[in-house]
């Protein structure tokens, strides 16, 4: 079959690869139809995700057709369509139990690889590294699915693939983003980052109640998508100073809530932008916090800051002074999607949102590495791309 593989910073190839099978009893086969980049996998792209091998296969949004399933899949038939989470998980842990999904026990079989890291591992992951699992992604024509009875969540008739696949990672991040937030009537959100999770984040706090959502970012596209597809209120960083911006559109006060969705590639400017660009190059810091730093300064007295954005080690300047001072409460963490699929789900059936609004591009898998460059260096508008095998 064909696959999207990473052969390091800034090499994504299309290649053959063996066909995947079924090697566990709870594995099931999916004939992918469509797949996308996601914001996470420029992380991979720009080389800065430990534990890359030459030849992985890259890619965690997928959905498609089961064509083959193992002996202990029950609820799962060959034929059903159906979409992944990106979190692998095996439904019978502690934290499977407790709806903490990406934090599965028994889904990363290189969990002791991220204890050095992490102290404890978080789940296994598609196509993210061999610190996550070195599970084989979904930008390919076909992949395995390991717990494929809790793992595979059936579409019914009448939604597209374009309505659908965003389930599997950017749709339910950006609702569980807002969802730890506690929003309440009247709340004013603020969001960092118009990527695809940002559009998502910013649609989510409104399903969820927000009175106001006001968005930052410094592409003219995105914040034109965040200002009529969203519905936010936005602010350009390189224009004015969001922290002082903020503070005037809230009376002073500051957001209730504060949602970093860019993490660690975040663009900053000044002499602390080329602080964090030098020592993320020379990998004295793996993350560039500079949302981060603002969300924390930015949010009202014991307010909510929420971390959707891919962080995989170590940052600088945090402070933390302005965070315990004003008893501010974080969240964050790779999302729990199973949690959220019904609910979500239900969101689209019964129109509130159709997601498939965030796609600026449509490639067949051929043109992945195009896809990535335009990605990654904002060209030709793009935002968000689907791919096709």
């Amino acid at each position: 079959m064909k696959a999207v593989c990473w052969n390091g910073a800034k090499d994504m190839r299309v290649e053959t690869v063996p066909d995947p099978k079924i090697i566990n009893p709870r594995d099931a086969v999916v004939k992918i139809t469509t797949t996308a980049i996601c914001g996470s996998d420029l992380h991979l792209y720009n080389g800065y995700m430990p534990m890359m091998e030459k030849g992985d296969i890259v890619g965690h949004e997928f959905m498609g057709e089961v064509v083959d399933i193992g002996s202990a899949v029950k609820n799962i038939k060959i034929g059903d369509r159906v979409v992944v989470p990106f979190p692998i998980a095996c439904g019978n842990c502690f934290y499977c139990q407790h709806n903490f999904w990406s934090l599965c026990d028994n889904s990363n079989p290189n969990a002791w690889m991220a204890e050095k890291f992490m102290g404890y591992s978080p789940s296994g992951i598609f196509g993210y590294s061999h610190l996550l699992g070195g599970y084989a992604g979904g930008q390919a024509e076909y992949a395995r699915v390991p717990f494929a009875d809790v793992g595979l969540f059936k579409i019914p008739d009448g939604l597209t693939d374009e309505q659908v696949v965003f389930l599997t990672d950017i749709f339910p991040t950006g609702y569980m983003a807002a969802d730890s937030c506690d929003i309440q009537p009247g709340d004013i959100v603020a969001v960092w980052g118009c990527g695809p999770v940002g559009q998502f984040t910013i649609r989510s706090a409104y399903l969820l109640g927000a009175e106001r959502v006001i968005a930052i970012d410094r592409i003219p596209e995105r914040l034109q998508m965040a200002k009529e597809q969203s519905k936010a209120e936005i602010l350009n960083f390189e224009e004015v100073d969001a922290g002082e911006a903020l503070k005037e559109m809230t009376g002073g006060r500051g957001p209730d809530a504060c949602i970093d969705a860019v993490g660690l590639e975040a663009h900053g400017t000044g002499l602390e932008g080329i602080y964090d660009e030098v020592k993320q190059a020379v990998r004295l810091e793996t993350g560039r916090p500079h949302a981060l730093r603002q969300a924390i300064v930015a949010s009202r007295k014991a307010g909510h800051v929420s971390i959707p954005g891919v962080y995989a080690g170590l940052v600088d300047k945090i402070p933390m002074g302005a965070a315990m001072n004003k008893a501010l409460t974080f969240t964050m963490g790779q999302t729990h999607v199973h949690k959220y699929l019904h609910r979500l789900l239900d969101h689209v059936q019964k129109g509130d949102i159709d997601p498939s609004f965030v796609i600026t591009h449509r490639l067949p898998l051929e043109q992945a590495p195009y896809g990535y460059e335009i990605f990654n260096h904002k060209k030709d508008n793009c935002i968000k791309v689907v791919l096709k095998p």
